[in-house]
């Protein structure tokens, strides 16, 4: 069965309210981003005590540590970025995460990305390789402007590292903004990788980011691909649904209620069951 779970920052910063909304929902579980408008990477030890003591007594869990990771020009300084990725490690293991979601580096604009092709390779290696010491599992996202932004180059990235401890989070919304067709062009090439959804759909023409099934990131036939053979990891709600005049991607409690909706909408229509 399939398991829906959220970036819950985009509802509030509060994480009462993030909880009171999800549970409204029927979603019991939180891809963690953020909290009182701090990254999951800057809360303190106590902080982290805190949420976790929340979670725990309103029964839910952490699907994936939602890191940013990667999100470093090729060109930025990568040791520091190293400790940052050793204290996303502890918090899955304090959390019992079993992913991390990563990137794989922002490119210098009108610069052709095969210029880093190896830069970029050697850095994820080197992530991945740590992955494997402590027995957690990298999922690469693939985002406007990084090196793994078209099929081709998340293929080659998770070709290239060759680890059980990395795999693909596959968003249809990013490919539509960077002019790929998510199932023709890239589902395809990296459907072997996938272990994660993140769920969010987007307008070719204008970007603008819309509910499941409203744009052109043709969620209905991904649907399709959840039924044979069975999909049953996680469907991570990433709404990006912000207000006019609002912080960009952050969507709030009616319009996340919204996305998450059209999404079980979308599900049952496609006589798929999910928790």
């Amino acid at each position: 069965m399939i398991t829906l779970t959220a970036f819950a920052d985009e509802i509030s910063p509060d994480l009462e309210v993030q909880m009171d909304v999800l549970a409204s929902e029927g979603i019991s579980h939180i891809e963690f981003r953020g909290v009182w408008g701090k990254n999951v990477l800057k809360l303190t030890d106590e902080e982290i005590a805190q949420v976790k003591e929340r979670l725990d007594s309103r029964g839910f869990n952490i699907s994936s540590i939602g890191s940013p990771i990667g999100k470093i020009k090729i060109t930025d300084a990568f040791e520091p970025h190293l400790e940052d990725f050793k204290r996303a490690i502890a918090l899955a293991h304090y959390f019992d995460a079993p992913f991390i979601r990563i990137f794989s580096f922002f490119m210098p604009e009108g610069e052709n990305p095969a210029v880093y092709r190896e830069e970029v390779l050697s850095r994820m290696k080197q992530l991945v390789s740590l992955a494997e010491q402590e027995g957690v599992v990298l999922l690469h996202e693939n985002e406007k402007d990084i090196y793994g932004d078209t099929g081709e180059r998340c293929l080659d990235i998770l070709q290239a590292c060759d680890s059980p401890h990395l795999r693909a989070a596959f968003d249809p919304a990013n490919f539509v903004q960077c002019g790929v067709r998510p199932m023709e062009e890239a589902f395809p090439l990296v459907e072997p990788y996938i272990a994660y959804y993140h769920i969010k759909d987007a307008l070719s023409e204008t970007r603008k980011v819309v509910p499941a099934e409203e744009g052109d990131g043709q969620l209905r036939e991904l649907t399709g691909m959840w039924k044979e053979p069975k999909y049953e990891g996680f469907l991570s709600l990433e709404p990006h649904l912000s207000a006019v005049g609002a912080i960009q991607g952050f969507s709030g409690p009616d319009l996340f209620k919204a996305a998450a909706q059209a999404l079980k909408k979308l599900l049952t229509e496609a006589d798929i069951e999910w928790k």
